[in-house]
């Protein structure tokens, strides 16, 4: 108790003095730990510039390059040379190997999915349409929508239609505007429905009705409210 009341009787100069000589002393007993831990932050924060300003940078402009090819025998539909190749130049699976990590890498997930989809390998497409990663910007959210929408619409085909909802919902919250979204929620609508679900069909038919009367959707769907609401009279 007498240290301690010693300790509060200092005066404020002196307290100050004796936590720098603690200061001190603590840097002259630990500086090679402090130094080493200084270094190691350094090297990681100075890394990651390097990776992502400088390597990655490099590998996006090469899988841009080669992304331009398989593109174009995609938008062919030569859904074979663009997964594998056409012989000369990579294709989406080529792609995915060497620059996996890269914008570029990543958005050959979903083409190289859809490839699958439309050569009827709907395992493999399922595969890398789920190695696509979301990404944000106007452009990509319609991208974003039609990776959930096809993985949906695979789960569908095969009667899960608990998880093929799931997708749905998340293809309608990808992006919004009357292009895929008033698809989708179509698409939901009909799988509840299949469910016996049909409140909740009638709901996803509603915000069509309500969001998206312009759509083609939007068009005949007070069709589809009408047969749901004589389903739950």
């Amino acid at each position: 108790m007498a240290k301690k009341a010693n300790i509060n009787e200092q005066a404020p100069e002196q307290v100050i003095d004796n936590a720098l000589v603690e200061t001190e002393s603590y840097f002259e007993k630990n500086w090679k730990k402090l130094t080493i831990a200084l270094v190691v932050v350094l090297l990681a924060v100075g890394g990651w510039f390097v990776y992502s300003n400088v390597y990655l940078k490099g590998e996006s402009e090469k899988a841009s390059s080669a992304m331009f090819v398989a593109q174009q025998l995609f938008a062919e539909e030569q859904w074979e040379n663009a997964l594998n190749g056409d012989g000369t130049c990579a294709g989406f699976l080529e792609i995915i190997e060497n620059y996996g990590n890269t914008p570029e890498g990543n958005i050959a997930n979903y083409y190289a999915g859809i490839c699958y989809f439309k050569s009827g390998d709907m395992e493999n497409a399922k595969k890398y349409l789920a190695e696509y990663s979301a990404t944000k910007g106007s452009p990509n959210t319609i991208i974003n929508a039609q990776c959930y929408g096809l993985q949906g619409d695979i789960l569908t085909d095969e009667g899960n239609y608990t998880e093929a909802v799931e997708m749905y919902k998340k293809a309608v919250e990808a992006a919004d505007n009357v292009l895929t979204t008033a698809t989708y929620l179509k698409k939901m609508g009909l799988v509840y429905e299949a469910m016996e679900n049909y409140t909740e069909a009638l709901n996803a038919y509603e915000t069509i009705k309500e969001n998206y009367p312009t759509s083609i959707e939007g068009r005949d769907i007070q069709k589809y409210i009408g047969t749901i609401e004589q389903k739950l009279q």
